[in-house]
């Protein structure tokens, strides 16, 4: 297996079957030089800088219905909240104070934010910190929306697409919603210039390996700038709420996997890695990371903006605690960058 992890640093793919096999190894000196690999490709694009994100969870409002989210519509026990503009600024305020140079405004799709609602915001936090860079994580949208909210000033969009193929998207996903919307998402996103994020979760219910072949084989033909995985984990007023997590080993070898398959990506290490495992944020950046996103919003909010149970939203994850997050990343052998943190555009491999 040591081969495979080897070939896949130098020629960045590897067959169907080989990946099938790297991805399913328990063989642990494989694991180490998979891990070995993915560090140095990090650092050879990104040296030793971990780029910290300000997450602003904007809504726990959401007009979807996935059948794992724990915000998802149909939930009644779902507490809902929405930041006004005002709220999503002092958010932005604190931030820039603490030295993040990225916002990102995440939420579920509410309907409240259109484009005459955002783009104004967009706008105004670009005007008063134009050295950032703002992100947007608010689902799916038509090409005209997100035409208007580029051109109101947003850097970036996050849009997991969750599962490649149909089967298994059709399985986490009511009949209204479906994988080739989502993909002509990503496709307009890209058309227009974003620096796009996609991803999937791992260890979801019904998931194979070959789903997750799947996933990447997507994300080699859309080239993402930014790839977010995470493992599955169950809330409790879901349909799969007895289901098993996802384990931080699977997550972490896969880490290592799309570092090498994709060397300049920005990948983070995220809350739900954290969240299953005490030290799994380290092992991720330890194992091709280079970002992590403490969360900004207002300390009321945090745990209503509940996606999974037992989220992590205080210690190191908040952002107002950027001592322990900087702790967290000096263990793993990083520093802490004040910059926007772009993807790096070069041919070079």
């Amino acid at each position: 297996m040591t081969g495979l992890a080897e070939k896949l640093f130098t020629e960045h793919d590897l067959s169907d079957a080989e990946l099938k096999a790297l991805i399913l190894t328990d063989d642990t000196a494989a694991e180490n030089l998979l891990a070995e690999r993915a560090d140095e490709v990090r650092q050879k694009y990104y040296g030793k800088k971990v780029f910290l994100r300000g997450l602003i969870e904007m809504s726990s409002i959401c007009r979807n219905d996935c059948y794992y989210c724990g915000i998802r519509r149909s939930n009644k026990n779902a507490e809902r909240y929405r930041l006004t503009p005002d709220e999503i600024m002092e958010c932005c305020d604190e931030g820039y104070k603490l030295g993040f140079r990225t916002f990102v405004m995440q939420g579920g799709e509410d309907a409240y934010y259109t484009d005459d609602v955002l783009c104004p915001i967009i706008g105004k936090i670009k005007g008063r910190y134009p050295d950032c860079a703002v992100t947007l994580s608010i689902g799916e949208r038509s090409y005209e929306s997100y035409e208007r909210l580029k051109n109101a000033g947003a850097d970036r969009y996050l849009l997991r697409h969750e599962a490649a193929a149909d089967e298994l998207y059709s399985k986490l996903h009511p009949d209204f919603m479906s994988l080739e919307n989502r993909k002509r998402c990503l496709s307009d996103l890209k058309r227009l210039g974003y620096q796009v994020g996609a991803g999937f979760m791992v260890g979801a219910p019904y998931q194979t390996v070959e789903d997750i072949i799947c996933d990447l084989r997507y994300m080699q033909e859309l080239q993402p700038q930014m790839i977010g995985i995470g493992p599955f984990v169950p809330h409790r007023d879901t349909q799969f709420r007895d289901e098993k997590s996802g384990t931080a080993e699977l997550t972490i070898r896969l880490l290592g996997i799309i570092r090498l398959m994709f060397p300049r990506v920005l990948l983070p290490a995220t809350t739900a890695l954290g969240t299953i495992a005490e030290n799994g944020r380290e092992r991720g950046l330890k194992t091709g990371c280079n970002v992590i996103m403490p969360n900004l919003s207002p300390a009321a909010v945090r745990r209503k903006y509940s996606l999974y149970d037992n989220k992590i939203y205080s210690g190191s994850e908040a952002a107002e605690c950027c001592g322990e997050m900087r702790d967290l990343i000096a263990r793993a052998g990083y520093e802490v960058s004040t910059e926007r943190g772009d993807f790096v555009n070069t041919k070079e491999n």
